[in-house]
């Protein structure tokens, strides 16, 4: 029976890389590979997955309105389908992922999605979430914070280099707006004050509550 595997990691840790090198590697011994990319992800053109290392390969674009399932089962039509492999498939939704369950399940294909665990907040994408719930292997690609540790959480940063606490949780970037560090300077750049930010009081200094007499 196929599987549906979740490779994760932080930002700028070879997830790129590693889907094109494993759809090379299915197409090397004659098999067909089917590479799905989010839509909204078109740093290096739409339907491109490309590396940082300057390989890329074309890919079949999606939106969250789309049935994967039904998108691989037209694709099967036309031509053998050995291997899906997705893109930033954080940015699935949960019916999504319920589909490329199915791929696995219904039609035997064995699905490899790519992509980040938690956002620029420390939250888990949708995607991600039940990724980790569905998929039958979970494998971390590593990457290391600038200390030397392990990185696990990306801080979304601002030209300089400032960590942005809130915004909208999908917002497409590369190095200029992401930085990938170990939960210990995760929670230094999140807890830090930005000079747009006014400081917290503590309670002696906040004004006692008032009161009305009647």
């Amino acid at each position: 029976m196929a599987k549906l595997y979740f490779y994760y990691s932080a930002m700028n840790a070879g997830k790129s890389t590693t889907l094109l090198q494993s759809s090379y590697n299915y197409r090397e011994r004659g098999m067909q590979t089917l590479i799905l990319q989010p839509e909204m992800d078109d740093r290096y053109g739409s339907g491109t997955v490309a590396s940082r290392i300057g390989i890329q390969a074309e890919a079949l674009t999606f939106t969250t309105a789309d049935n994967l399932f039904h998108m691989v089962s037209a694709q099967q039509q036309r031509q053998d389908v050995h291997c899906v492999l997705v893109d930033e498939a954080q940015f699935l939704t949960k019916q999504q992922v319920r589909q490329l369950s199915d791929v696995c399940d219904k039609s035997d294909i064995p699905v490899l999605a790519y992509g980040l665990r938690t956002d620029f907040q420390g939250n888990l994408f949708e995607g991600s979430q039940h990724l980790l719930a569905w998929s039958d292997s979970l494998t971390e690609i590593k990457t290391i914070c600038h200390c030397g540790r392990k990185a696990t959480m990306v801080l979304r940063i601002d030209a300089e280099g400032r960590a942005i606490k809130d915004g909208q949780q999908v917002q497409i970037g590369g190095n200029d707006r992401y930085l990938s560090v170990c939960r210990k300077h995760f929670k230094q750049g999140m807890s830090e004050r930005r000079p747009d930010e006014l400081p917290l009081l503590d309670a002696s200094q906040q004004d006692p509550p008032t009161t009305t007499e009647h």
